[in-house]
């Protein structure tokens, strides 16, 4: 599968199989994240590979998102500088976190896998959970497994026309 087709293919799957991830799949979603770029190649995250179900199911009740808690892997995507800057002023940890994930769900996606980006979730009660220190944080959640029957082919969601985002030279509204 190329790119272009897993774009078109991802999108947020919240149903999962009660079957494991295989390793070496796993291991390429993972890999996908670790070749992503990053600001200055700092390289500032960690991934948190959760597959034990009560750790899952405290993530979960964290989210107010049960589904959550019914995928065979959720990954966490840790920012290990989260206050660092970039020169332009924006954070780096959460903007390389990001990309990070977004990389993973894409290699899910070629792997036969479906993921969901959670960003609703307790930071606390998840640092808790995880072991992840304060110094640290929680950018998102990706529950992660192969979809259920139904949940594949979700409804693609309308997205604007290219002239509406796209601006040439100069900033327009």
């Amino acid at each position: 599968m190329d790119v272009y087709e897993a774009m078109r293919k991802r999108c947020s799957v919240r149903l999962f199989r009660d079957k494991p991830i295989e390793e070496d799949k796993l291991l390429r979603v993972l890999e996908a994240g670790r070749i992503s770029p990053s600001a200055r190649n700092d390289q500032a995250r960690k991934f948190v590979v959760v597959r034990d179900a009560k750790l899952r199911a405290a993530l979960a009740a964290s989210t107010e998102q049960p589904f959550v808690g019914g995928a065979p892997v959720v990954i966490a995507v840790v920012s290990t500088e989260p206050n660092r800057k970039m020169h332009c002023g924006v954070e780096s940890g959460p903007v390389d976190c990001a990309i990070a994930a977004d990389h993973m769900t894409l290699a899910a996606v070629a792997e036969g896998l479906g993921a969901c980006w959670v960003g609703h979730f307790d930071q606390d009660v998840c640092r808790k959970v995880l072991g992840v220190p304060e110094s640290a944080m929680i950018i998102g959640l990706l529950p992660m497994g192969y979809p259920a029957p139904g949940a594949e082919a979700p409804k693609i969601r309308p997205r604007k026309p290219i002239n509406q985002i796209v601006c040439n030279d100069r900033f327009t509204a």
